[in-house]
């Protein structure tokens, strides 16, 4: 490494709004409108990061914008980043091609509290892009399959061409030692799969309530009603956790963008507890 590499590496470690550089290693093309790119620190630096968190990822001359890391937190190697091209810097990303250059700040934010399940029954509720940010706590749940009981992942999305990583999801329901459900809200004619929105998925999930944990994140609406149907199926609310999206500009609360009620998502979450949000969360206008 250079000195003026060593230099830039040491700045941006005291300084959280200066972004670091990376490249495109890799892009691959997984749903309409959304790609998953493979980052890797142009100093040749290891970015590591915990299940959950965020980096800000900017375009240069463009803009910048948070996005869940949805890597293996365990493995070295490249940054990835699943991006949906829904405005004007998520569809500059998805427009990169490897080798382009990307500002990388972060990671940023709380985790998922996967040891805060260890011996317990697991179930993973994610709708749409949401199942991004969740993809890390499956990866840490498989590397340590013998210290959790049941594994449930229950998934839905809009129809099934919108089914995010679905090679993965057909290698994962290969495993037989975790159930997998997925469901579509508009279904077409090949498809054999269940029809409805995810929360119903929950009393199907069979696990043991008093001996669960869980783990949401997807459209408010749907982490909303996913909630209660984990509190009706008798999940304690303090055993539920939840990944909050807000406008995120700064990442360090200091710009209030993402202010929630009395937290800043950036800073406090995305990660919280159903309880640490009580009626935040059953707000149907925030």
């Amino acid at each position: 490494m250079s000195m003026a590499q060593t230099a830039e590496r040491a700045f941006a470690a005291l300084d959280p709004m200066l972004p670091r550089v990376a490249r495109v290693a890799k892009k691959t093309r997984d749903i309409p409108k959304t790609v998953t790119l493979v980052l890797e620190m142009e100093d040749g630096s290891r970015l590591d990061f915990e299940p959950g968190q965020f980096n800000m990822l900017s375009v240069f001359g463009v803009g910048e914008v948070p996005i869940s890391i949805s890597g293996d937190a365990d493995k070295g190697g490249g940054l990835v980043h699943t991006v949906r091209d829904v405005g004007t810097v998520s569809g500059a990303l998805t427009r990169l091609a490897p080798g382009d250059i990307v500002g990388v700040r972060g990671p940023f934010g709380s985790s998922w509290p996967v040891s805060e399940a260890l011996g317990c029954d697991v179930v993973v509720l994610a709708g749409g892009l949401g199942l991004a940010p969740v993809r890390p706590i499956l990866y840490s749940l498989f590397a340590r399959r013998g210290r959790f009981g049941k594994i449930s992942l229950l998934y839905g999305a809009r129809e099934p061409e919108e089914i995010l990583y679905r090679p993965e999801l057909e290698k994962w329901r290969q495993r037989l030692d975790i159930e997998i459900q997925v469901t579509v809200d508009r279904a077409d004619s090949d498809w054999r799969g269940d029809v409805g929105v995810v929360p119903r998925l929950v009393p199907k999930a069979h696990v043991d309530p008093k001996q669960t944990v869980a783990f949401v994140c997807g459209p408010e609406i749907m982490m909303r009603f996913g909630c209660e149907a984990l509190l009706d199926a008798g999940v304690a609310e303090s055993s539920i956790y939840v990944s909050m999206e807000r406008s995120m500009k700064c990442a360090i609360g200091l710009c209030g963008h993402c202010q929630l009620g009395p937290v800043f998502v950036c800073k406090d979450g995305p990660v919280f507890r159903r309880d640490q949000l009580g009626h935040l969360l059953t707000a149907k206008e925030v």
